[in-house]
């Protein structure tokens, strides 16, 4: 039973698993508007969690600048039932932005991410449909939050112009 450690160790490392430790960022510091939707602050927590960015309060400060031109989330109805009852539910949120450096060099030109999740609906669970669409627009933010992420790795440092 001793050996059960390091052997499932040993299986992990030889399967190329690996923890995500922290994302490299062409920039140091990073101006994030104030939360005006739930993503900013999500958003927030990822990147002083996740990077070496330091976040400031100040976009003069920054070397990069976040803009959220876009956050919607809308729900829409896929099909009904034969008496006209709503049957099933598309979510959808919509997030758009874009990182510059306030020269005019973009860091990440402007994106528009969306995500969709398809909830089937009954009229006799109307509480509990209700609590899964919250449930399920809040992992959506998380997805969201994660993409975004990975575009901010990605990112390439502006041209000089």
């Amino acid at each position: 039973m001793r050996f059960f450690p390091i052997s499932l160790f040993l299986l992990l490392a030889g399967c190329g698993f690996q923890l995500r430790g922290t994302a490299d960022l062409p920039f140091d510091t990073l101006y994030v508007p104030n939360p005006t939707g739930g993503i900013a602050l999500d958003l927030k927590r990822n990147i002083q969690a996740g990077t070496r960015a330091k976040l400031v309060d100040d976009p003069k400060k920054a070397q990069a600048i976040m803009v959220f031109t876009e956050e919607t989330r809308n729900k829409e109805i896929l099909s009904l039932t034969g008496t006209g009852r709503v049957r099933e539910f598309q979510l959808r949120y919509r997030v758009a932005f874009r990182v510059h450096d306030g020269k005019g060099g973009d860091y990440v030109p402007q994106n528009l991410i969306q995500l969709t999740r398809d909830v089937t609906f009954n009229d006799s669970l109307i509480l509990a449909k209700e609590a899964e669409e919250q449930l399920l627009f809040r992992d959506m933010q998380s997805d969201m939050v994660q993409q975004i992420m990975r575009r901010l790795a990605a990112a390439q440092k502006p041209k000089p112009q």
